[in-house]
């Protein structure tokens, strides 16, 4: 089980990406990150990205997420 991100349009990219097997990895004491999303890709070769606690512009943020998720190449590869 995975903290809720307090901000609700991040919130939201972060389902949607859990949603299409991405998988949430806690960061530890970061300044910055909130967390890292990991593709369906389980290997060195796949996609990462962080999750920001506060960026400047939630909405923004929240639309990367939801374009990285959309570029992976690697979707429904789980365990390969």
């Amino acid at each position: 089980m995975r903290p809720k991100h307090h901000n609700k349009e991040i919130e939201h990219a972060i389902k949607y990406a859990e949603s299409k097997g991405w998988r949430y990895l806690a960061v530890g004491n970061s300044a910055h990150a909130w967390g890292r999303l990991l593709c369906p890709f389980a290997n060195r070769e796949g996609h990462a990205m962080s999750i920001w606690s506060t960026p400047k512009s939630p909405e923004n943020h929240a639309r990367q997420i939801r374009r990285n998720i959309d570029a992976c190449e690697h979707q429904g590869d789980e365990n390969e």
